[in-house]
């Protein structure tokens, strides 16, 4: 896949999901746009979990990680760019150690990440 097909396909729903890693609380607001955005791509539980753990954690963890990381709002084009460098690698080995090691990658933001995954199964009627 090339940069291009990855910046079409998913840039928007990764820039829409970016926020999870922010120092603030997503708000009421920020949430249905993530619902929003996910229900227009059509993807699954299993594979938005995928898309946490190998194509968004070990990007945006490093921002959190970061002394100087932005935790106020991202610069859409750099960020953009991170990530589609960092997908483009995504293959073989790197895409197992990054599977082995996602826990850590996701730890700081999993408790963001569950609650939109019960408001998107609330939203799809597959939870009360």
């Amino acid at each position: 896949m090339d940069a291009q097909t990855l910046v079409d396909e998913r840039g928007e729903l990764w820039l829409t999901l970016a926020p999870l890693w922010l120092e603030r609380e997503p708000g009421e607001r920020d949430y249905a746009r993530m619902i929003e955005e996910i229900e227009r791509h059509g993807l699954t539980l299993r594979e938005l979990e995928w898309i946490f753990r190998l194509e968004l954690a070990p990007v945006l963890a490093r921002h959190q990680m970061s002394v100087v990381g932005e935790w106020r709002g991202f610069d859409d084009h750099k960020l953009m760019k991170q990530l589609v460098a960092h997908n483009l690698r995504l293959k073989g080995w790197r895409r197992k150690s990054w599977a082995l090691f996602s826990g850590l990658t996701t730890m700081m933001t999993r408790h963001r990440w569950n609650e939109l995954m019960v408001r998107l199964m609330v939203e799809r009627g597959e939870m009360p």
